[in-house]
């Protein structure tokens, strides 16, 4: 099979696209597989580093305002679907799938006008807009959540696939997970509490973990803080400025990414992030509890939506980002650790998990290639 997978931006977009990938090369050894993304996101160094390579086209997400930068745009756009269309018609694809970002528009017109078959993943329970103008060009459309079916009414199939993620290969004994903790600097015998606001970082998250340590309130627990590239040289600046090395930072190590975050997760006693779809997959398929702080101004707020889907089961607990704050986290940290119930609410998290994702996707990969031969 020759497949190509369009995806662009943050890790929500590309890990599912590489997990699907994945998939098609475990079931057939032969396959080649080529993705699509642009030059300005995180595709340019996960899509190599999991072994695929990539070609990059112009596409950018367009504003309602209009403007001379917002038309320059539209036009760049427009020219990256006659990319696509070069890029496809020499690969001659069996499937074109789509796991997000703006270039998915561009990639999927351009095979439908083509006659390639072709596919798109949408993750959230709220499809966004490309989602529902390239419905009836696309074959068949998966989705994460069942809230979503209703709200693409114009596709001409959609399956409940789950989103697709990269498992764990096995359970983490404990000697592993002390292991995991010592790499980081962490000190096993204290839980280890772990904060990350998606590939790219999260502002608030890193001010108020950074707050919280300046004001000595982890005492019982220590934090390991993924800041996200950028702001990981930000935060590193305004340390030194005010006298303090952000490796010798009591009780927090603060890392500007992690490739293996699953395993990092697994290790864990509790995470503080975002509820975007493919981390609240993982959260489920791991079984770990959490604070979940949806990112606010998002289509449909559809992650404190999603946050809830765990909430109401007691396996985590809701901080609105406008009510976050050092004290508020800490108290919401300490309540979990030392008066909740760490392994119930991870085992309740677990109940969400929807299994063999990538098996039921797999599976629609092969009927859409079927019909077109």
């Amino acid at each position: 099979m020759k497949a190509i997978i369009a995806c662009a931006g943050t890790g929500g977009h590309i890990n599912p696209g590489i997990a699907i990938a994945n998939k098609i090369k475990e079931m057939d050894r032969n396959s080649d597989i080529l993705f699509i993304g642009t030059e300005r996101g995180l595709e340019k160094d996960l899509v190599p580093r999991a072994g695929y390579d990539l070609r990059t086209i112009e596409a950018y997400g367009l504003s309602k305002k209009i403007s001379i930068d917002n038309i320059k745009k539209m036009f760049k756009t427009l020219m990256g679907v006659s990319q696509a269309k070069r890029i496809i018609k020499d690969f001659k694809p069996d499937v074109v799938i789509g796991t997000g970002g703006y270039i998915c528009g561009a990639v999927i017109i351009a095979a439908s006008r083509l006659k390639i078959p072709t596919m798109l993943h949408e993750s959230n329970s709220f499809p966004g807009k490309a989602v529902k103008m390239l419905a009836k060009r696309t074959d068949t459309i998966m989705v994460s959540f069942e809230e979503a079916i209703s709200r693409i009414p114009k596709a001409k199939k959609i399956v409940l696939t789950g989103t697709p993620i990269r498992t764990l290969k096995k359970e983490l004994s404990l000697a592993e997970k002390v292991r995991m903790k010592e790499e980081y600097k962490l000190n096993p015998a204290k839980p280890t509490v772990l904060a990350f606001g998606g590939s790219q970082g999260a502002k608030a998250i890193n001010d108020t973990v950074l707050d919280l340590q300046d004001k000595k309130l982890n005492k019982n627990y220590e934090i390991l803080l993924v800041a996200g590239q950028k702001q990981y040289e930000i935060i590193k600046d305004e340390l030194k400025k005010n006298g303090k090395n952000i490796e010798k930072l009591d009780g927090l190590k603060i890392v500007p990414y992690i490739y293996e975050l699953q395993e990092v997760m697994s290790a864990s006693d509790l995470l503080i992030c975002r509820s975007g779809a493919t981390t609240i997959t993982e959260i489920a398929n791991i079984g770990k509890p959490s604070i979940l702080i949806p990112l606010p101004n998002v289509s449909h707020n559809h992650q404190q939506y999603n946050a809830e889907v765990l909430e109401n089961i007691d396996a985590a607990r809701i901080i609105k980002n406008a009510e976050l704050n050092a004290e508020v986290l800490n108290k919401q940290i300490e309540e979990i650790l030392l008066k909740g119930d760490l392994e119930k609410m991870g085992e309740n998290a677990k109940k969400i998990a929807i299994k063999n994702t990538t098996d039921k996707i797999y599976k629609e990969i092969l009927e859409v290639v079927k019909k077109k031969k």
